[in-house]
C-alpha cells in the first residue's frame, strides 16, 4: 500500500464515510488533474463524472483560474473582512449581482412574459454576504430572514421555516434544522429547531402519479393533478391561519441534490414560489448545488436554475462552484429591504451578528472572478450546450436495463435510480449497498462518482468531451450488469 494511503487510513476522518468498510481497502489517492481527469499515486487515470462533489465547474488545472490565483498570491492571500474592504471581493459582488439579476434569456417577446421580467427587476438583489461553503450560506439566510421577520412583525411571535421532504441544506446547526432526511438528521434531532416540510415532487414515486412506469423519465409520462402543490398550498394557509405565517420557504430550485438528484416538473416551482409570496413568505434558493449553469441557462441565459422559471428569490445562497472548485467560499445575496432591516444606531445594536475568519477571502474571491468571466464567454455557454446534448443521448441507452428505473436529468446533472425491477420500482434494501458497489465497479473501470443511496449521480465538469461522457456512461451501464447480474 501506498505511503500516502497508509497516512490517510491512520489518521484521516473523512465526510459521510462508514470508515470501517473505508479503512478495509486502499484508497484512492488523488495527486493531480486536468481538465475532466484525476490521475493517483499509481499513475492510474479516472474521469471525474461528478465534479469533485459537485464543485468543479471547467476542469481541473484550468489555466484561467490558475492565473487569476497567481496574480493575487503576488498581492496578498487574505486579509480580514470584519470593517476593512478589498479589491477582488467588491468587484466579484458587483459581478454575482449582475449575474443573479439577469432574468430571462434575452428573448422575452410577448407581453405577458415582459410584465412577469419587470416584476422579478423589483425583487433585485443588491447586497452579498460572503461565507465559507454551503452550509453558511444557507445559515446566513435563515439568520437575516429570522432576524427581519421578527421585527417587521413586531416580535410577537418566533418565525418558522419551511422546506421540502427529503431537503439537504448542509451541515450546520440551522441548516440542519432544515433538513429532512432521517439517515443523515436524525442523530442531531436534539440540537435543532423545528421546521416544516412540504410533499416534494418526486415523479416517479408520487402516491398520486397514476401512470404505469414507463422508459422515460418520470416527469413526461406522469398522470397527477398537482396533487404536490394542493398539500402545499394546505400547509402555508394552515400557518398563515395560526397568524404566524412561515418567515422563509427554503428550496433547491430545479432538483433536489441530496435527496436522490430529485428534479421538479416544469411550473412546479413557479407554483409554489407564488404560492409563498402570497402568503408573506420570503423565499430562500440554495442553488449551491444547481447554480452557475449547472442546472440552468442557455447561451443568453441566466445562471441560475431559480430562473429558469421566472422566480427571483430574497435570498440566494451559493458556494461549490463558485471559485470553479479551487477554494471553499460561498455567498449569501440578498434584497435591499433585508440588508435595511439592520440598519441603525450603535447602541441599537441591529448589526448582524455573524461572520467568519476567512470573509471575503481574496484567493477564493479572484478565482470566483475567473470563473464568472469563463461562465459569460460564447465559448463556455456553448459548451455546455454542447455538453448537455452529449449526456442527454449519452443517458439513453440504460433505459435497456431492467435495474434501471428512472433516469432525471435537469441540465447538466444526472441520477439514475437503481431498482430491482423497472416494473415495480421495487428499491434495493440500502443495506444491500447497490449503489455503492455499482459507483466501486465504476471507479474499477476508470470512472469515479458517488451514489446517493440507490441513486447514481453523473454531474460532469464543463470541459468534459463527448467521448468522455460516452465512456462515463458506458462504464456505468457495464458496472450495473456487473453488479446486479442482469
Amino acid at each position: 500500500m501506498n505511503k500516502l494511503a497508509r497516512l490517510d487510513r491512520r489518521h484521516v476522518w473523512h465526510p459521510f464515510t462508514q470508515m470501517r468498510d473505508w479503512m478495509r481497502r486502499e484508497p484512492v489517492v488523488i495527486v493531480s488533474g486536468r481538465g475532466a481527469e484525476l490521475r493517483d499515486v499509481h499513475g492510474r487515470t479516472f474521469l471525474d463524472a461528478n465534479s469533485s462533489i459537485w464543485t468543479n465547474l471547467h476542469g481541473h488545472n484550468h489555466p484561467g483560474i490558475n492565473a487569476a490565483i497567481r496574480r493575487q498570491l503576488s498581492k496578498i492571500a487574505h486579509s480580514s473582512a470584519l470593517g476593512l474592504a478589498n479589491e477582488p471581493a467588491s468587484l466579484l459582488a458587483a459581478g454575482l449581482l449582475r449575474a443573479a439579476n439577469k432574468i430571462g434569456d434575452g428573448s422575452l417577446e410577448d407581453a405577458g412574459r415582459r410584465r412577469q421580467a419587470a416584476a422579478l427587476q423589483n425583487r433585485r438583489l443588491e447586497k452579498v454576504f460572503y461565507s465559507d461553503d454551503g452550509s453558511t450560506a444557507v445559515e446566513a439566510a435563515l439568520k437575516m430572514a429570522y432576524q427581519t421577520v421578527r421585527r417587521e412583525r413586531g416580535g410577537r411571535a418566533r418565525p418558522k421555516f419551511v422546506s421540502m421532504q427529503g431537503a439537504y441544506h448542509g451541515d450546520t446547526v440551522g441548516a440542519v434544522s432544515l433538513g429532512h432526511i432521517d439517515l443523515f438528521h436524525g442523530a442531531y434531532g436534539g440540537l435543532l429547531f423545528k421546521s416544516d416540510a412540504i410533499m416534494p415532487p418526486y415523479c416517479y414515486r408520487c402516491p398520486f402519479n397514476r401512470a404505469k412506469p414507463g422508459r422515460d423519465d418520470a416527469r413526461n409520462w406522469r398522470k397527477c393533478n398537482w396533487e404536490c402543490v394542493g398539500q402545499a398550498a394546505r400547509k402555508f394557509s394552515a400557518q398563515k391561519k395560526r397568524g404566524n405565517p412561515y418567515a422563509a420557504f427554503v428550496y433547491e430550485p430545479g432538483m433536489q441534490g441530496a435527496a436522490g438528484m430529485i428534479p421538479q416538473p416544469p411550473g412546479w416551482l413557479k407554483q409554489v414560489a407564488d404560492m409563498a409570496r402570497e402568503h408573506g413568505t420570503l423565499l430562500i434558493a440554495d442553488e449551491v448545488m444547481t447554480g452557475f449553469g449547472r442546472c440552468g441557462g442557455g447561451v443568453r441565459g441566466s445562471l441560475f436554475a431559480s430562473h429558469r422559471e421566472h422566480v427571483q428569490p430574497d435570498f440566494l445562497c451559493l458556494a461549490k462552484g463558485m471559485t470553479g472548485g479551487y477554494l471553499p467560499m460561498a455567498a449569501t445575496l440578498t434584497t435591499r429591504r433585508i440588508f435595511d432591516a439592520f440598519l441603525g444606531d450603535y447602541d441599537e445594536f441591529k448589526t448582524f451578528f455573524h461572520g467568519h475568519s476567512y470573509t471575503g477571502n481574496q484567493l477564493g474571491a479572484a478565482a470566483s472572478l475567473a470563473s464568472l468571466e469563463i461562465l459569460a464567454s460564447h465559448p463556455s455557454a456553448r459548451a455546455r450546450q454542447t455538453l448537455e446534448m452529449n449526456l442527454r443521448e449519452a443517458l439513453e441507452p440504460l433505459w435497456l436495463l431492467p435495474n434501471v428505473g428512472d433516469i432525471r436529468r435537469t441540465g447538466l446533472a444526472a441520477g439514475i435510480e437503481l431498482v430491482k425491477d423497472w416494473r415495480t420500482r421495487e428499491p434495493f434494501d440500502l443495506r444491500r449497498r447497490a449503489g455503492i458497489r455499482v459507483c466501486e465497479a465504476l471507479a474499477r473501470r476508470g470512472v469515479l462518482t458517488r451514489p446517493i443511496g440507490n441513486v447514481i449521480v453523473i454531474m460532469p465538469p464543463y470541459c468534459t468531451t463527448a467521448a468522455q461522457v460516452g465512456k462515463m456512461i458506458t462504464a456505468l451501464g457495464d458496472a450495473i450488469r456487473e453488479v446486479l447480474g442482469r
